[in-house]
């Protein structure tokens, strides 16, 4: 494959902190150095937030059922998430980030990236600004951060993966076929079991002209399936293809297969919307939700008063025992202007849920979207979906 590849020419760094929660819990107490950590709630809706490398040995991982995870690591030290704590140590570590660049897009409290096609400390290659921020992350933070270096986002976020934990890998511009080419489709981003099952099921219709008595006719052959199990198969497939099957997600596998990303590193990207939610002990009628939306809804103001900017949209989201999600959002003529206002909102949306009575629920989210400037007081119209 001799196809060049699209890279942006910048010196992109992803940082990716190591089991970040479950790190930052093993070097606050000593004594749990070493053991199976798991940060969850216990119950039976809880989910893993992190966990330790010692409980992943056991095949836990984050976003798995907490009853799960126990039954997997039965002798692991279950802690509830202590978020102000993690919070905190994330902006200690963007501290670190911001004395080599400004250019910082975080993603979560554990990862961020960086460009430092520019770095403010004059040191002379990329790698060597990770190497440095991996050094004093360790040496001030006392923790760890697996970082990728590469000529785009798209590749650096591969490159972080690539020596976890603990690990640093570089991907230069003219490395990227022979990394790229021999990895399996999982490795693309949003590219997980589902989606690679479809890929291996992909048709392509071929088309051949047939020359006969000098007269030319179209024949159109019986599709032809795709086996594409590595990115260098993908990258034989073409565009209309891929597009046909996925849509505009398959313009983005045409461009991952070839390395491209043209994305920039955005710092302070404005705030797009503001949820919290939860899941109930056990499910409930919608009657039996208006104690969890009006704590809901005192999170995510409270969330809201932080911002800049004033949201315009309240939005109710609820999830039925068989796991279908359900959101209903109004903007009203003017901005919520108070959490008592929100809450009334919220409820009004959960009257516009039109199942039946008997219907149970198994989670409930409140959140604020739609964020505008305080000087946009352009009015919208009220409307209801």
């Amino acid at each position: 494959m001799s196809e060049t590849t699209g890279s942006t020419g910048g010196k992109i760094i992803h940082i990716d902190m190591d089991a970040f929660y479950a790190s930052v819990e093993q070097r606050d107490d000593p004594q749990l150095r070493g053991k199976p950590v798991i940060v969850a709630w216990r119950g039976n809706r809880s989910v893993v937030c992190a966990a330790s490398y010692e409980a992943r040995q056991f095949g836990v991982r984050s976003a798995m059922p907490a009853v799960r995870a126990e039954r997997l690591c039965p002798n692991a030290v279950f802690l509830p998430p202590d978020f102000p704590r993690y919070r905190n140590v994330s902006r200690q570590a963007r501290e670190i980030f911001r004395r080599h660049t400004d250019l910082i897009e975080p993603l979560s409290l554990d990862e961020a990236y960086l460009d430092v096609t520019e770095n403010k400390t004059g040191l002379p290659t990329a790698t060597q600004v990770a190497r440095t921020i991996r050094g004093q992350i360790r040496t001030e933070l006392h923790l760890t951060a697996s970082v990728g270096v590469a000529p785009n986002k798209f590749l650096a976020k591969i490159a972080s993966d690539w020596r976890k934990p603990d690990g640093l890998f570089v991907i230069q511009p003219e490395e990227v076929d022979s990394f790229l080419l021999p990895l399996p489709v999982s490795c693309l981003p949003g590219v997980g079991k589902v989606m690679e099952e479809r890929l291996k099921s992909l048709l392509r219709a071929t088309r051949h002209f047939h020359s006969e008595r000098s007269e030319e006719s179209l024949f159109q052959q019986a599709p032809k399936r795709l086996d594409v199990p590595t990115v260098a198969d993908l990258r034989k497939v073409d565009l209309a293809t891929l597009k046909s099957h996925f849509g505009r997600y398959g313009v983005r596998l045409y461009e991952r297969a070839r390395g491209i990303d043209e994305s920039e590193v955005i710092p302070d990207r404005p705030t797009q919307s503001i949820s919290a939610e939860d899941t109930f002990e056990r499910d409930v009628l919608l009657t039996e939700t208006e104690p969890m939306i009006r704590k809901l809804a005192q999170h995510a103001w409270a969330a809201s008063r932080k911002e800049s900017r004033i949201a315009r949209t309240v939005v109710l989201k609820l999830k039925t025992s068989d796991f279908k999600i359900l959101t209903r959002s109004h903007t009203p003529p003017s901005s919520p202007a108070s959490c008592a206002e929100l809450v009334c909102i919220a409820l009004s949306l959960r009257d516009r849920v039109g199942l039946d009575p008997g219907q149970r629920f198994r989670l409930v989210g409140v959140g604020l979207s739609n964020f505008r400037d305080p000087e946009d007081g352009s009015a919208q119209p009220a409307l209801f979906t």
